[in-house]
């Protein structure tokens, strides 16, 4: 037998920009990119735009609005009980693996407060609720508490948001939600039962496929499913086995990409929570240990990041005004003026992305 190949961090970084189309941007279609992510954040309506123009030549906000509108993408709460972006084809497929996790999640959320919740009785009121028509969950509320008065509102709304399979309706807006967004029974929306189980072969396999080669707990990391080492010694026959440069064990799908360590990996813009950063549990493939701080804030936010050689090197803002959009940029340590410059013309990019081409770009450095 071979000896296990060795991969160092910019073997694993190389591997995954190529994997979450951040090596270049593609002439490939906007459906085919979030099936091959297989789910984009989205607890804000903006984020998963930025990320698909960040990764997809001549990207427009319509691209993706118009999917949506279509129902061939939905937002839903999905990984790690979050709301994200994905095909509802793959919504439909892997909605039955991901239940565990959010059954598990209500539990944590809610302690106590769970215990003394009829959650059938209150997950079922709530499909009658959205069975009639598409509406908001403060109308939901407004129901819950009528018909289980003196019971927390909050914790049936979260019970109910957790068991049932829900997809925000999209509006006429720029980026597709408003503030008080609409909901409807996802087997409504779609036309089709959503399964309420299903195996996390398949899951794990499309995992590895999009953040590979990884290791069990960065699947069970990104999945929020725990205990995942029996499902990859099963497809360990399947399977691709590297090590780091630790000797964690990694897996693989045969045959995925592991493009050259020295790749050269263009500046990129990474809108908040994207997943190419949250996709493992060692996230030092793309982001040094040391600047996680700076990365996700004391609420749990994630900022947006901007990459530089593959890995993440600071955070952005965005100011949107008429005559002038500002990027602020925190870099993490110094940036040679020729960094800068590629900077400044990806941020004039973003900026005729979300403001058209009337507003000058101000690129401020902290």
């Amino acid at each position: 037998m071979p000896p296990t190949r060795i991969l160092t961090k910019r073997d694993l970084n190389r591997a995954l920009l190529e994997r979450q189309v951040l090596l270049r941007r593609e002439r490939t279609p906007v459906l085919e990119v979030i099936q091959r992510l297989i789910a984009m954040q989205a607890q804000q309506p903006r984020p998963p735009f930025i990320g698909l123009w960040t990764r997809i030549d001549g990207f427009t906000a319509p691209d993706l609005a118009t999917l949506l509108r279509d129902r061939q993408v939905v937002r839903v709460t999905h990984l790690r009980g979050t709301l994200h972006l994905l095909t509802a084809a793959d919504y439909l497929a892997l909605r039955g693996a991901m239940q565990p996790v959010l059954t598990g999640g209500m539990h944590a959320i809610l302690k106590q407060r769970g215990a003394v919740l009829d959650i059938e009785a209150v997950v079922k009121a709530a499909e009658g609720h959205f069975g009639k028509r598409p509406r908001t969950f403060e109308d939901l509320r407004t129901t819950l508490m009528e018909e289980f008065p003196g019971v927390d509102e909050r914790a049936m709304g979260y019970a109910a948001r957790m068991q049932l399979p829900l997809c925000m309706v999209p509006d006429d807006t720029q980026f597709a939600y408003g503030a008080d967004t609409n909901f409807a029974l996802a087997s409504q929306w779609l036309g089709r039962p959503v399964p309420d189980a299903g195996g996390v072969e398949d899951l794990l396999l499309r995992y590895l496929a999009a953040f590979g080669p990884a290791s069990v707990n960065d699947a069970q990391c990104w999945s929020g499913l725990p205990k995942l080492k029996p499902a990859f010694e099963a497809l360990r026959p399947k399977l691709t086995v590297y090590k780091d440069e630790n000797g964690k064990e990694l897996f693989d799908v045969p045959g995925a990409p592991l493009p050259a360590a020295d790749a050269p990996a263009p500046v990129r813009f990474l809108p908040g929570f994207d997943n190419a950063i949250l996709g493992h549990q060692d996230r030092s493939r793309i982001i040094a240990d040391e600047h996680r701080s700076l990365v996700t804030t004391k609420n749990l936010q994630v900022q947006p990041t901007i990459l530089i050689d593959g890995f993440v090197a600071a955070t952005w803002d965005v100011t949107l005004r008429k005559s002038a959009v500002t990027i602020a940029v925190k870099a993490f340590g110094s940036v040679p003026a020729k960094t800068k410059k590629l900077i400044e013309a990806e941020a004039a990019s973003l900026v005729k992305f979300l403001a058209g081409a009337g507003p000058r770009c101000d690129v401020t450095y902290a």
